[in-house]
């Protein structure tokens, strides 16, 4: 007996009920995308491993997925190697390529190998699979779709009052009441150094960025594993749970950072930014987290995260500024910012409450019953006419029992089924069935498609 077939824990095959809801995600955001001018582009699957490599932080760099060399992936692998060499060296000898982590990295690479074909600012748009090795659950998968937009080449702080705008607008679109967080990497940096830890700023904003998922005690044991004195982890706790309305906290920090010229600048940008956003219609809330770090190591300067507010889902969309990231690469001094959909868990929310459109999976108008060669041909002349009026219909493929082909539609939630049969033909007559009110009545042959239009306007 043949082995039953398998995929790879935390990646899903998507049936056509989950795929038309998925490209409705995709269509709602890249539509917001374009219109506000951003265009799209396509990097490939994998990248080299000097691409990825060390962009992530250490925690990061564990999850990328590596690819075995080609061919005798070992030829060059000594004993000596496999007794003495660790996972990670071992590793760069025998993979020299690995499945991309996300879309920002690759992306500053596309920009800085395009540089002489792409005009600064600019503003990009890419929808695309991401693989991370990490351990499945719930909202969490190992192959994953993001829907990122960037903007690089511009230093305005405006550019992050838009993408707000666009994170607003997609929400809205999808009707999921969402909170948006956000922070800024300089202020981060300005409380590492008046707790007196500026060289922990990495392990500081890794633990902090989980002070919502393991709370304060264990973000305090991890501080302490990772070297900080029990005197900086007591200045750092109550910074980091600062309450009140957002100026509230902006006016605590800027006592507490006075002496912090990063500080002070992170203060001055998301208060700009902030007061841009205040002066704009939007329905999405605004929080100022002190605590969101995004444990990316690449954001320099305003970071932001999106969160859900009627169902428990970790973050539904994030990003940040990045000052430098195309330096890795050979161009410095370019400045980017950009956020990412994660269309899987927004995909769960919209589930989860119910708000995909309640047609959405009507994606044929009508359907022709077939009753054999000659009503099929005709059946066949008004599927051109339908299609030509943008309605989308079908033929049954073969002269089936009736009961067969009326229950195909239902299955299919198709709305409407026309028979054009010996009877119909010889009165030059339609007749139409709506499926969902089992309304049964005959028409004229040139009364179908404004028949059908003015039932699906409705």
């Amino acid at each position: 007996m043949a082995q039953k077939p398998t995929i790879p824990k935390g990646t899903r095959d998507f049936i056509p009920a989950t795929m038309i809801k998925r490209s409705y995600i995709f269509d709602t955001i890249r539509s917001v995308f374009q219109l506000h001018g951003y265009l799209p582009i396509e990097t490939p699957a994998m990248e080299t491993m000097e691409t990825l490599m060390g962009k992530y932080g250490e925690e990061g760099d564990r999850l990328i997925f590596k690819i075995l060399n080609s061919g005798d992936f070992h030829t060059n692998i000594t004993s000596k190697n496999l007794a003495e060499d660790s996972a990670a060296q071992l590793a760069n000898k025998l993979c020299e390529k690995a499945l991309r982590y996300d879309l920002t990295v690759p992306f500053a690479r596309f920009v800085v190998q395009n540089q002489n074909n792409i005009k600064f600012p600019f503003k990009r748009y890419q929808i695309q699979p991401v693989w991370r090795a990490d351990r499945p659950q719930k909202g969490r998968y190992r192959e994953f779709y993001q829907c990122d937009a960037d903007i690089i080449g511009s230093n305005s702080l405006m550019n992050e009052v838009e993408l707000v705008q666009i994170i607003d607008a997609v929400y809205a679109k999808l009707g999921i009441a969402a909170i948006l967080k956000i922070n800024n990497r300089k202020i981060l940096t300005g409380i590492a150094e008046v707790i007196g830890e500026p060289d922990k700023i990495i392990d500081i904003t890794v633990a902090i960025d989980k002070l919502d998922k393991i709370g304060i005690e264990n973000v305090r044991k991890e501080l302490i594993d990772k070297g900080l004195s029990n005197e900086s982890i007591t200045k750092l706790e109550p910074i980091i749970q600062l309450d009140g309305s957002i100026q509230e906290k902006i006016d605590s920090l800027s006592t507490i950072l006075k002496s912090s010229e990063i500080g002070m600048k992170g203060i001055e940008e998301i208060s700009y930014i902030i007061s841009i956003i205040d002066s704009l219609p939007k329905t999405i809330e605004i929080d100022f987290d002190i605590s969101l770090a995004r444990g990316l190591n690449y954001y320099t300067g305003a970071i932001f995260e999106v969160k859900a507010r009627d169902v428990e889902m970790g973050s539904i969309c994030g990003g940040g500024r990045y000052d430098d990231l195309t330096g890795v690469f050979g161009l410095p001094h370019v400045s980017g910012v950009g956020i990412s959909f994660g269309a899987d868990r927004i995909y769960d929310v919209l589930e989860q409450l119910d708000l995909f459109p309640q047609n959405i999976t009507e994606t044929t108008n009508v359907l022709f019953l077939n009753f054999g060669d000659t009503e099929a041909k005709l059946s066949m002349q008004y599927l051109i006419k339908l299609r030509e009026h943008t309605i989308s219909c079908e033929l049954y493929p073969e002269p089936a029992k009736i009961k067969k082909q009326m229950q195909y539609a239902n299955d299919r939630n198709i709305p409407f089924v026309a028979i054009l049969g010996e009877e119909e033909i010889a009165s030059h007559k339609i007749t139409l069935k709506n499926m969902k009110t089992g309304e049964q009545y005959s028409i004229k042959n040139n009364e179908l498609i404004s028949n059908i239009q003015n039932h699906l306007s409705q």
